[in-house]
């Protein structure tokens, strides 16, 4: 496991479980924790719907909501608050900018 693997499960753990998405979710939390490292707190929703969308394209590339974040309804928006809540979170949770924090190394 690897410190990515770490990030994403803090994250993961952060997220309501009615909330999260069937199926295998290792790819979709290493995406998540790379916007934590990337973009701290700075993420928005549509940082994390398009972390989504790279997802779901592998696992059903004819879903209805891969499509920019621009395009989907107020509804679909809203569902992406709780993740970028999460990933906020984590990034604040270790006071970090825009480098990994070496504890997770």
């Amino acid at each position: 496991m690897s410190y990515l693997d770490d990030v994403g499960n803090d994250i993961r753990r952060r997220v309501p479980p009615e909330l999260l998405p069937d199926g295998d979710l290792d790819l979709l939390f290493r995406l998540y924790a790379l916007l934590a490292l990337a973009k701290g707190n700075g993420i928005d929703a549509a940082d994390v719907h398009d972390a989504w969308a790279v997802w779901i394209q592998q696992h059903d590339p004819d879903h209805a909501a891969l499509k920019p974040f621009d395009a989907l309804s107020p509804d679909a928006r809203v569902a992406d608050q709780p993740f970028v809540e999460a990933i906020r979170a984590v990034a604040a949770s270790v006071g970090r900018g825009c480098q990994s924090p070496t504890s997770w190394r």
